[in-house]
């Protein structure tokens, strides 16, 4: 398994998003279990947010889920890369919004270091973008936080082209480590864009809901998709995992970060990092699933 570069870090190819584990009804329990199933089958990245968590009052709950996850796992987690994000806000009543601002971000980073146990983040992430403010001062603030040492690697997410080129204006060639976008059978009119652009220069590309979101669209993917189960039964695997495997073909700088609940669902999609399709199952694939 060769691992994929994230800025100074190297990781194993496919990441586990940890935001269902904060869902109503998972249980603390099943989530820690899922989280150490991700790092039994071989996962070293983490993906959370503060914004993860049951209710407006218990942001960062998903961020403290992980951390006692990797306090209570068996194994060496010293290679573990956790990310996180801030940016969208949560308020009373569950109204949620949006603050790029220096102050906002800096609050948010040092509430995020807590609720990890750490004195600086691996990875951490713009969340979306504030329409109110101009991108570059959002991207400026995290800038910031990295020359302090607070941040090891800047990322951004849900951005276009536009803002990825601001970012790299801002932050200098190099030091924009990863895009995060959705990016998944039915959602890749435009992330593929990005995809090939982060490619160009090296930055490495996080698909989120890679099968297709938390509304129960990965049950489905073979059936919406039957090229995926044609190719899943060629190799004996389930379509899902044939999907991730796709992904993984498309671009060495490709980390999809699957979210999962249940210690079997990341078993699975882990086990995609020792498929290999051929040219022509990824050509197939390509040609039915990415937008034209």
């Amino acid at each position: 398994m060769t691992k994929r570069s994230i800025g100074q870090f190297h990781v194993a190819p496919i990441g586990l998003g940890a935001m269902p584990a904060s869902f109503e009804g998972v249980g603390r329990e099943q989530g820690i279990a899922m989280v150490h199933a991700a790092l039994d089958a071989g996962i070293t990245l983490i993906d959370t947010a503060d914004i993860y968590a049951p209710a407006w009052d218990q942001m960062g709950h998903n961020e403290k889920l992980v951390a006692e996850a990797l306090r209570t796992y068996s194994g060496d987690t010293s290679d573990v890369v956790v990310a996180t994000k801030a940016g969208i806000t949560r308020h009373e009543g569950e109204k949620w919004g949006r603050s790029g601002s220096a102050d906002y971000i800096r609050g948010r980073v040092e509430a995020s270091l807590e609720n990890l146990g750490v004195d600086r983040i691996d990875l951490h992430y713009l969340h979306r973008p504030d329409r109110s403010m101009v991108y570059a001062h959002e991207v400026e603030s995290f800038a910031v936080l990295k020359q302090e040492g607070l941040v090891a690697e800047v990322g951004i997410s849900n951005a276009n082209v536009e803002e990825i080129e601001i970012a790299l204006d801002v932050l200098g060639e190099g030091n924009l480590a990863a895009v995060q976008n959705e990016f998944s059978p039915r959602f890749n009119h435009t992330s593929k864009a990005e995809l090939d652009y982060c490619a160009e220069r090296g930055i490495a590309f996080l698909p989120f809901s890679p099968l297709g979101g938390t509304g129960g669209g990965a049950a489905q993917v073979g059936e919406k998709y039957p090229v995926l189960a044609k190719v899943g039964d060629t190799h004996g695997i389930t379509p899902q995992r044939a999907l991730l495997a796709w992904m993984l073909a498309l671009n060495e700088r490709l980390i999809p970060i699957p979210g999962a609940s249940r210690p079997e669902t990341i078993t699975d999609s882990a086990a995609a990092m020792s498929v290999v399709l051929t040219a022509d199952e990824v050509a197939q694939i390509s040609h039915e699933l990415l937008a034209r």
